[in-house]
């Protein structure tokens, strides 16, 4: 029986352990965090959507991009720096923009949205739907203008599931969306999303990888280096030492492009920072019932448990994981505009997380140069929504066992 090291913690860490457990391995997590759970997954957006993906490179975006970057609460902010990963990120990702890349990313991260929800829906007996506030709620997509919602309405549905909405039905669905009606030109509707708590979903597949018969253990202390030999990775050092076993896993968010460094292997990973807010929704308030998303300002609703959470913005500025308060107000200012009796805003919690996105919006999965180093990586945004069919496919390949579809594009 082999012993893996999974490196990382959050979402696609601990769903990669627990895939690798149930595959018939002994698994060891190694956490450089004093708790699993509380980097980029403790409080991001909260949306699973399975069927609505949306990779950000597309033809147009540069010029939206430009535009973004103009606009004073414009989603988009960049800081040019001494940064050779930020201008070879910036290259590749503006070589991607364009229609026929988006159209088969989308096709792909489709298939991969759909594993992840029959993932996750195994994983029900284990982890119970209520400890982590899973609802089936839905995911309308609103739009502010004409254009932007025909282009939408003429793209392919290859579900079809989706529903498309006049203004007055989106309100009439979703009355939390009463204020701006005279600003909505319609939206699109997909059944079939849910909204969680991924922190709390951690710390209950955590528990759940502490009751397995094959894990081992979680070992908090941080990855200092990939030590290698003759093609084959022979430790991970730490400060306490090295530690050992027959495979590893490196899925530890932008983490893993530094350790990936010292083996000599390149992740063509960037930073995203993200925002968000959570506030809690008192008795009387008009929170949202489904999961909503504003498609021109790029933010993100959901309602989870007795909180409303909100998460947006793209901030280009390295690994700087500070709360800038100017991006924090202009936010909250929007969410007040668009939703303003849907929580108590003078109770606001802001939060920003770091989310490892390729140039294609596409994960990394799979196989090394170092036949016994693996990957399951480069998540963006989608780390929850992603988690548990990556893992799902990390768990095939190490095994050497046919995926369910081509991994083309998801590869290193």
């Amino acid at each position: 029986m082999q012993q893996v090291i999974v490196i990382g913690g959050g979402v696609v860490g601990l769903a990669s352990a627990w895939w690798l457990l149930e595959a018939g391995y002994r698994v060891t997590l190694l956490e450089r965090a004093p708790e699993v759970g509380t980097g980029t997954s403790y409080s991001n957006g909260g949306q699973l959507s399975y069927r609505y993906v949306s990779p950000l490179a597309d033809a147009g975006v540069p010029l939206k991009a430009v535009q973004w970057l103009f606009q004073e609460h414009g989603p988009l902010r960049f800081k040019p720096q001494f940064d050779p990963h930020q201008w070879r990120w910036l290259a590749a990702f503006l070589a991607n923009c364009r229609a026929d890349v988006n159209r088969r990313m989308t096709d792909k991260l489709l298939e991969l949205g759909e594993l992840s929800r029959q993932g996750m829906a195994r994983l029900q007996p284990i982890v119970p739907l209520d400890a982590f506030a899973w609802r089936d709620a839905g995911k309308l997509v609103v739009y502010r203008t004409r254009k932007a919602f025909e282009a939408a309405v003429a793209k392919p549905d290859p579900a079809g599931t989706r529903q498309v909405w006049s203004a007055a039905e989106c309100v009439a669905r979703e009355p939390a969306l009463a204020a701006m009606e005279d600003r909505l030109a319609g939206g699109i509707y997909n059944g079939g999303e849910a909204v969680a708590d991924c922190y709390a979903f951690c710390v209950a597949l955590a528990e759940r990888l502490r009751l397995h018969p094959r894990f081992q253990g979680v070992v908090h202390g941080e990855a200092t280096r990939i030590a290698t030999m003759h093609g084959r990775v022979t430790g991970i050092e730490t400060p306490a030492g090295s530690l050992h076993a027959d495979a590893y896993v490196l899925a530890a968010g932008m983490q893993s492009r530094a350790l990936a460094g010292t083996a000599g292997i390149s992740l063509p990973l960037y930073p995203l920072k993200g925002y968000s807010l959570t506030a809690p929704i008192r008795q009387d308030d008009v929170a949202p019932e489904i999961s909503v998303t504003d498609f021109e300002r790029k933010v993100l609703y959901a309602r989870i448990g007795d909180k409303l959470r909100v998460a947006a913005m793209v901030d280009m500025v390295g690994e700087d994981l500070s709360l800038d308060e100017k991006r924090i107000a202009s936010l909250v200012r929007q969410v007040r505009d668009t939703m303003p009796r849907a929580a108590d805003y003078t109770q606001v919690t802001p939060w920003a997380g770091l989310r490892p996105a390729t140039p294609t919006s596409s994960p990394i999965i799979g196989a090394t140069p170092y036949a016994n180093l693996w990957l399951n990586v480069g998540h963006g945004p989608l780390g929850f929504t992603f988690a548990c069919g990556t893992a799902s496919l990390l768990a095939d390949l190490m095994r050497d066992k046919p995926t369910p579809f081509p991994l083309d594009g998801l590869t290193l």
